[in-house]
C-alpha cells in the first residue's frame, strides 16, 4: 500500500514539475480559459465516453460511480480502493489564412481516489479545470506590431463526492466541488511617430483576477444484464449552473520594450480604482451542464456507447472581462462522443498482449465560443490501451488523439492538435473480514 501511494504521489510531482504551461491555445484568450478536465484517460480514449463504470476505474465525470457491486474475487464483501493519477502532452499547429506556426503543452491532469464503504463509496481529487496560456498580437496597416497580448492561470477543482448503491446496477451520487484560482492577463499598445518609427515608451494594462466558489455534480448510473451475454450501461450527470467569486485588480504602466528579446522594463505603474467602477468583486457565471449516454456490451470482453453533453454557455458572463475586451458571443455548448473498448481474454495466463485493453472513440464538440460570427468547434478520433501492471488488477493508460479546433475562415486561427496522454490506475484492499478470530 505505501508503495503504491509513493508511486502516484512521485508520478503527480513529475507530471506537475513536467508541465508548467497548461495549454498554449489562442482561444484560451477568452473566458476564463480552454476546458481542461474532460475526463480520465481512460474517458478520453475513447472519444470522451465516461457511461462506463467498473470495479477498478475511477470515473471522475460521473460521481454514482463510487458506489457499485462488490467483487467476486473479494467473496462479494468489498470492492477495491482505486488511486488515479494523469497528465497530458499537446503539440499544435497554428493556421491562419497566411502563416502558420507550432507550439506545445503539457500539463498535470487530475489526482483522485476513490474509497469504498459498504453501499456507499467516496470520492476525492484535484484537477485543473480550466487553462490560459496565450501570447498574441495584432498589427496596424503597415505590418507594425500595435498590440501584444499575453496571458496566464486557470481554474482548478478540489472535489469531495459521495455514492450510493440503491439496488443492484442503480446508483446515485453527489461531488462538491471547490473551484479556485487566477487568470493574469497583459496588454501592451505599441505607438508610432508620423515616420512609422516606434515611440520610445510603451503602454500596458494590467489584469489580474482570483477567482473562488463551489458547485454541485449530481449522476445517476445504471447497470443491467438485457440478455446473458450483454449488459446495458446508462449514465445520467447534471451540474446546476453556479457563480464564482471574481477578486479583481488592474493596473496601467508605463514601459520600455526591448524589440530584440521582447523583454519590457517598467517604469511607472498608476492603480486603477475598481472599487469607484463597481469592479473590484464581480460574479462569474459557470453555466448549467447536463450530459446522458448509454451503451452495450459483453463484461470484461467489450463495449461500445454514445453520450450527448449540453452546456448553457449562453449565460456564461463577467463584468470585468466584458467591459474592457471587444464582446464575444457565447452560445449553448454541445458534445457528442461516441466510442468503446475491447480486451481479447482479461484473464489469460499465457499472454499479455490478450489481457491489454484496447480503446478507441471519436468526437465533436461545439465549444459555446463564437467570434466574428463564426462558431469554435473541435473534433478528435482517439485510442488508447490499458496495460496491466502488478497482480492486483492494477493498470497504466496510454492515450492518442488528434484533431482540429476553430477555423481559419473570419480571420481566425485554426488548431490541428496531437494529444498524449498517460496515467496510473492503482487498486488495493483496505477492508476485509477476518474468517478466524
Amino acid at each position: 500500500m505505501i508503495k503504491k501511494l509513493v508511486l502516484v504521489f512521485i508520478a503527480a510531482f513529475a507530471i506537475h514539475s513536467y508541465g508548467q504551461e497548461g495549454t498554449a491555445s489562442p482561444y484560451s484568450f477568452y473566458g476564463i480559459g480552454s476546458l481542461k478536465f474532460k475526463g480520465t484517460v481512460e474517458n478520453r480514449s475513447m472519444g470522451g465516453l465516461s457511461i462506463y463504470n467498473d470495479s477498478i476505474h475511477v470515473n471522475l465525470r460521473n460521481p454514482a460511480s463510487y458506489a457499485g457491486k462488490n467483487m467476486a474475487a473479494f467473496n462479494n464483501e468489498s470492492r477495491p480502493v482505486k488511486f488515479t493519477v494523469g497528465g497530458s502532452h499537446s503539440s499544435i499547429n497554428l493556421k491562419s489564412d497566411t502563416e502558420s506556426d507550432n507550439t506545445s503543452s503539457s500539463t498535470f491532469d487530475y489526482l483522485a481516489m476513490s474509497i469504498p464503504m459498504g453501499k456507499f463509496g467516496f470520492g476525492f481529487g484535484l484537477l485543473p479545470y480550466t487553462s490560459v496560456g496565450y501570447k498574441l498580437e495584432s498589427v496596424n496597416d503597415n505590418g507594425d506590431t500595435e498590440n501584444k497580448f499575453r496571458g496566464e492561470g486557470g481554474l482548478n477543482k478540489v472535489f469531495l463526492g459521495l455514492g450510493y448503491q440503491i439496488i443492484d446496477g442503480l446508483s446515485i451520487g453527489i461531488d462538491a466541488q471547490y473551484n479556485f484560482g487566477n487568470i493574469q492577463n497583459s496588454t501592451v499598445e505599441f505607438l508610432y511617430d508620423n515616420d512609422g518609427a516606434l515611440l520610445e515608451f510603451q503602454a500596458r494594462e494590467n489584469n489580474r483576477s482570483d477567482l473562488s466558489g463551489l458547485n454541485f455534480n449530481l449522476g445517476l448510473s445504471y447497470k443491467k444484464m438485457i440478455t446473458e451475454g450483454l449488459e446495458l450501461s446508462s449514465g445520467i450527470t447534471y451540474t446546476p449552473e453556479s457563480n464564482l467569486v471574481s477578486k479583481n485588480t488592474r493596473s496601467f504602466s508605463t514601459i520600455r520594450t526591448n524589440i530584440t528579446s521582447g523583454q519590457e522594463l517598467e517604469f511607472s505603474r498608476i492603480e486603477t480604482d475598481l472599487e469607484a467602477l463597481g469592479l473590484l468583486e464581480t460574479d462569474l457565471i459557470l453555466p448549467s451542464r447536463f450530459s446522458v449516454g448509454a451503451g452495450i456490451g459483453k463484461p470484461r470482453k467489450w463495449f461500445v456507447g454514445a453520450e450527448y453533453a449540453f452546456q448553457k454557455t449562453s449565460n456564461f458572463s463577467n463584468e470585468l472581462y466584458t467591459s474592457t475586451i471587444t464582446p464575444t458571443t457565447y452560445e449553448d455548448a454541445s458534445t457528442f462522443s461516441l466510442g468503446g473498448f475491447y480486451i481479447p481474454k482479461y484473464n489469460s495466463y499465457t499472454s499479455y498482449l490478450k489481457r491489454i485493453v484496447y480503446r478507441a472513440g471519436m468526437r465533436y464538440e461545439k465549444t459555446g465560443l463564437n467570434i466574428n460570427n463564426e462558431s469554435i468547434n473541435e473534433f478528435g478520433i482517439s485510442f488508447g490501451v490499458g496495460l496491466p501492471v502488478g497482480n492486483f488488477l492494477s493498470n497504466a493508460n496510454l492515450g492518442f488523439e488528434i484533431g482540429k479546433r476553430g477555423t481559419t475562415n473570419s480571420a481566425l486561427i485554426q488548431e490541428n492538435f496531437v494529444n498524449f496522454r498517460i496515467s496510473l490506475s492503482l487498486n488495493d484492499r483496505w477492508f476485509q473480514k477476518r474468517k478466524y478470530d
